[in-house]
């Protein structure tokens, strides 16, 4: 890919004044951020304060309203495209859903033909058959082990269902599925929700050895960690805060989701 390069495989972000306004108003506004490739950063903040939609505006989804912000060295919102091509969404709600009545297998088959059609070069499509399939299998292989995910522990195995997953389960896959692509920049939407205090360590733990091989983590929370550069998305002024997610759903709507 052409452009800039940070020297490293993650991509540092920064922000200044960045926010993003929908009919309703600010879904959120005045954010700062400033991590060096590697980093694990956390947005946090009350359900309905513009979480969301902050994570997507940095992974290139939402163009912002106002202020400047940079991803692995490209400037949004005048570059929103290249910051897409660095970046992946894992979960997140209303965008990345899973289909439950797919195999884990189907998921990762389909999400490799994609990448494969449409995630690489000219070049690319003119290899071998052969040599091409044996890349998409290292993808999937190499994106399963980074995710944590084992195949075999799974109640079906590869056929299990993703109706038959387990809350974690689906982070590993939604995460595994994203890294197919080798991302610099990974986005995750609500890390700890509806974890038990063992698995959110779990999902944290996953996060960090994501930043520890050079991929920059941007990962939605209800609270940070100790060791993640924190984000906070609430506002002290109330007539600006959002109610509940609508304000959300509103800011995906005008801003013109990818």
């Amino acid at each position: 890919m052409d452009g800039p390069n940070d020297g490293e495989r993650g991509a540092a972000v920064t922000a200044r004044e960045f926010g993003l306004k929908g009919p309703r108003g600010w879904a959120f506004r005045g954010v700062g951020v400033e991590a060096a490739p590697g980093s694990l950063i956390a947005i946090q903040g009350a359900s309905g304060s513009g979480r969301t939609c902050l994570l997507l505006a940095l992974t290139g989804r939402m163009r912002p309203t106002e202020g400047e912000a940079s991803v692995g060295g490209f400037r949004l919102p005048k570059q929103l495209a290249a910051v897409r091509r660095i970046s992946a969404l894992g979960p997140v709600p209303g965008v990345t859903d899973l289909d439950p009545a797919l195999t884990v297998a189907e998921h990762l088959h389909e999400r490799a033909l994609l990448q494969r059609r449409f995630g690489g070069s000219l070049r690319g499509l003119l290899r071998p058959r052969a040599e091409r399939r044996a890349e998409a299998r290292l993808r999937v292989d190499s994106a399963l082990t980074a995710a944590g995910l084992d195949m075999e522990s799974l109640p079906k195995g590869r056929r299990t269902s993703v109706r038959d997953l387990e809350r974690l389960e689906i982070l590993r896959l939604s995460v595994a599925l994203a890294l197919i692509g080798r991302p610099r920049l990974l986005g995750v939407d609500d890390v700890d929700l509806k974890l038990s205090d063992a698995e959110r360590r779990e999902a944290w733990d996953l996060l960090r050895s994501l930043t520890q091989s050079g991929i920059t983590v941007v990962a939605v929370c209800n609270e940070a960690p100790d060791d993640a550069i924190a984000v906070c998305t609430d506002r002290a002024d109330d007539n600006d805060a959002n109610d509940d997610d609508k304000e959300t759903a509103d800011a995906l709507a005008e801003a013109g989701l990818a």
